[in-house]
């Protein structure tokens, strides 16, 4: 079975590295152009093509459409093509094109989540459950019949990043049993129900700053789900503040949403809506990433009771 694997990201690249390993026969990879990264905004190319290097084909296309990514694909007459977090949409012929179709791997138990970012979204609205799904692929975004699906619990305190590592491996796992399913012939097909359909679109920088009048559950979700990018963020004495990671506080009832409660080995403990936030990592403007408690050894914060964290607008 000739393989098409098309996929950007780390995730992607743990399902490539999987069917290298297992031994299928991955014909070409297709992958998102190199990007400039880092401080020195270095040219670096995606990891799915580090993974692919030396082993198939690598294709970049700048668009999938206006028929030169068709042509190619085309040539190359795959079988089947798989698609985990390639960052592009289809168009329908392509998605026509192999005999035995396109094959998705999704970080969400469909018709959960469709969309972009559904790992954080999950994170973000509390989900204690998520999951993995395999899907043919179909012109409506996510939607196509179910295959096979594995779910995983989340943790109560793990961030989005933590928790793409974790399913990065599964989905990877999942995949490699929907291709020996397809190759069988013995692969199931469910339609979605689309009533029960919902949606994680791209996070954007507008999500980061932190509105101290949440309970604090929501605060934290906010948190957990926005490490490593684009990270929750407040202001904090006047300066601007990256928050990495928090835990719930006691609380204090006469406390007013952003007041200061406490600060100290525990890290700096600030009021919300019925409740309190205490931050354990931060980064300040420019600043390196560190525990809030070493950040206070050079950055004591005096009068915490009554200094206003003032969340930016």
């Amino acid at each position: 079975m000739k393989i098409v694997f098309m996929g950007t990201p780390d995730f992607a690249a743990e399902s490539l590295k999987r069917l290298y390993d297992g031994g299928w026969d991955v014909i070409a990879v297709f992958t998102q152009p190199d990007r400039p990264s880092g401080r020195g905004m270095k040219l670096t190319p995606p990891p799915v093509k580090a993974a692919a290097m030396g082993k198939s084909p690598v294709y970049q296309p700048d668009t999938l459409r206006g028929g030169e990514a068709e042509a190619v694909l085309r040539d190359l007459a795959p079988d089947i093509i798989v698609v985990v977090a390639y960052g592009r949409l289809l168009p329908p012929e392509i998605l026509a094109l192999p005999r035995l179709g396109c094959v998705n791997i999704h970080a969400s138990l469909l018709p959960r989540y469709r969309g972009a970012a559904p790992i954080q979204r999950a994170v973000l609205n509390g989900e204690t459950v998520t999951g993995v799904t395999s899907m043919y692929m179909a012109p409506e975004l996510d939607a196509g019949d179910i295959i096979l699906a594995k779910s995983a619990e989340v943790g109560e305190s793990e961030t989005s990043g933590e928790l793409f590592a974790r399913l990065a491996p599964l989905g990877a796992e999942l995949l490699s049993e929907t291709l020996d399913l397809i190759e069988r012939g013995k692969a199931p097909r469910t339609p979605q129900n689309h009533a029960e359909a919902s949606f994680a679109p791209p996070l954007t920088k507008e999500l980061s700053p932190i509105d101290w009048h949440m309970p604090p559950g929501k605060i934290l979700n906010q948190i957990r789900a926005l490490n490593p990018w684009p990270v929750a963020k407040t202001t904090l004495r006047g300066i601007d503040y990256k928050i990495f990671s928090a835990k719930a506080g006691a609380g204090v009832p006469s406390a007013l949403p952003g007041e200061i409660v406490s600060a100290g080995k525990d890290g700096i403990e600030v009021a919300c809506s019925g409740g309190s936030v205490i931050v354990t990592e931060l980064a300040a403007a420019n600043g390196k990433r560190m525990p809030a408690a070493e950040y206070l050894r050079g950055h004591p914060v005096k009068g915490q009771a009554g200094a206003p964290y003032a969340p930016p607008v």
